[in-house]
């Protein structure tokens, strides 16, 4: 029976998987499509405005305030039905279990115990088998109450729990809002870095060039640590000059362009990359841990806040004449609403449904294929020719990129130094051996000798 279940479990496992990487696979598609897209109405329906583009896109997080109408855990945090839940919940869990005493030396201690006098009645006839008189009586501690509560409960109590005991430990949305409030203009300036590159290069190279954020991820957390496992390590400096090496060779293929904007476009790549490494280290300073934030209750202030506070930058650029104002024609209004709704807001819960049907590493290497998949719709949709200088700034950049990857989901890995540690043993090791060697053979010759 128990091998049954297990093959059971194990088979909705792989499906599990399986539905994860299609649904991942499905998000590159849909990025990849949404960047030519966007590629495609700059410069072929000569609608290139990044701003725009931009801030229409980013108000559609927005739609997932809906949330407080159809998700019932978060129209209780606005009732405060949850929290008075919680309340009575982690009370009862309290009472569950006798408070321990405030010494610190016993606290500390995993299980509390004492003694208890036991009396034995009398009996007529004589005991085969002499009890102690002391019972020895072990209590855990107030501080495992609510794992023992929810240990004790019934199936059905535990689901009627479950939407209370899923929020345990998140944000309020007071502190979930504030943090939306703080990045929102970094996730803007991001985004907006991105179309612009998109207006003056190829999306293969805009894709490529926006990886190299993960390796600013590992330079920016070395140099603002939210954790001891942030620390610099030899891996991470191969990664990082792998990855500057590739760009330097991409960076280089796009200057073939005649009218220049093949290096501004570069730099806006590189720009996006280093505003999104600002944006993941500075929220992970924020927020210790990713369980505690409400991902798609962030993404949806995030929209809110742009929506209400980043309009006066359409009177901005039109006056200063970096960007006029121009409303759309119907066709492009399609576009864009399209290109916001499936590729902004609906492929951010895909991918954050994927992460969630696999893991967050197997999440992050699926981003690595949209750069393969735009060269190839570059070459097949917009016949681009790329110099040999693209292909082989790509592959380093590829490959950083999976090495930033790992090293960012084992944070304590370093193989470059175990590997020359193996080696620096090795030759100590057959040094050692040559040495007793060679002292074997003096010895033997003297005593030959003698």
């Amino acid at each position: 029976m128990n091998r049954v279940s297990s093959q059971g479990s194990s088979a909705a496992q792989r499906r599990r998987m399986a539905l994860g990487v299609v649904i991942l696979l499905l998000v590159d598609v849909i990025w990849v499509a949404s960047s030519e897209l966007t590629s495609y109405i700059f410069k072929r329906q000569e609608y290139n405005k990044p701003f725009f583009s931009t801030f229409a896109k980013t108000s559609m997080f927005v739609l997932y305030l809906l949330g407080f109408l159809l998700w019932r855990p978060w129209r209780q945090q606005c009732t405060g039905t949850l929290k008075r839940r919680s309340s009575a919940f982690f009370a009862d869990a309290e009472a569950y279990i006798r408070p321990c005493t405030t010494d610190n030396t016993v606290n500390n201690c995993l299980l509390i115990y004492f003694f208890l006098q036991i009396w034995f009645p009398a009996a007529s006839k004589k005991h085969r088998v002499r009890f102690s008189n002391i019972m020895e009586v072990r209590q855990l501690p107030s501080t495992q109450a609510l794992e023992a509560k929810i240990s004790r409960m019934s199936y059905p109590a535990a689901k009627d729990h479950e939407a209370m005991l899923r929020t345990v430990g998140k944000l309020t949305i007071t502190d979930v809002a504030k943090i939306s409030f703080f990045f929102c203009f970094v996730w803007f300036l991001a985004n907006l870095s991105y179309q612009e590159a998109l207006s003056d290069v190829q999306v293969a190279i805009v894709n490529i060039l926006s990886s190299t954020s993960g390796l600013f991820t590992l330079i920016l957390a070395a140099i603002f640590p939210s954790n001891s496992t942030d620390r610099f390590t030899l891996s991470k400096l191969l990664a990082v000059a792998l990855s500057m090496g590739g760009v330097a060779l991409v960076s280089f293929s796009s200057m073939d362009d005649p009218d220049g904007k093949g290096v501004i476009g570069s730099l806006w790549s590189l720009a996006g990359a280093i505003l999104y490494a600002v944006y993941i280290v500075m929220i992970k300073r924020r927020v210790d841990r990713e369980d505690k934030l409400d991902i798609p209750m962030f993404f949806g202030f995030v929209g809110l806040f742009n929506l209400l506070l980043l309009w006066p930058g359409f009177l901005v650029l039109h006056y200063t004449g970096f960007e006029a104002f121009e409303l759309p024609s119907q066709l492009v209004w399609t576009y864009i609403l399209i290109n916001g709704l499936i590729g902004t807001v609906l492929s951010e819960f895909l991918w954050l449904w994927g992460c969630f049907l696999t893991s967050s590493l197997i999440g992050t290497l699926a981003l690595s294929l949209t750069i393969p998949l735009s060269i190839i719709a570059d070459i097949c949709m917009q016949k681009v020719r790329f110099s040999w200088l693209f292909f082989a700034g790509a592959v380093p950049v590829f490959l950083s990129f999976f090495i930033a990857t790992l090293l960012c989901h084992y944070n304590n890995w370093d193989p470059v130094l175990v590997g020359l540690r193996r080696v620096y043993a090795f030759i100590c090791r057959k040094h050692r051996i040559q040495r007793w060697k060679s002292t074997v053979h003096l010895i033997s010759k003297h005593s030959g000798s003698c």
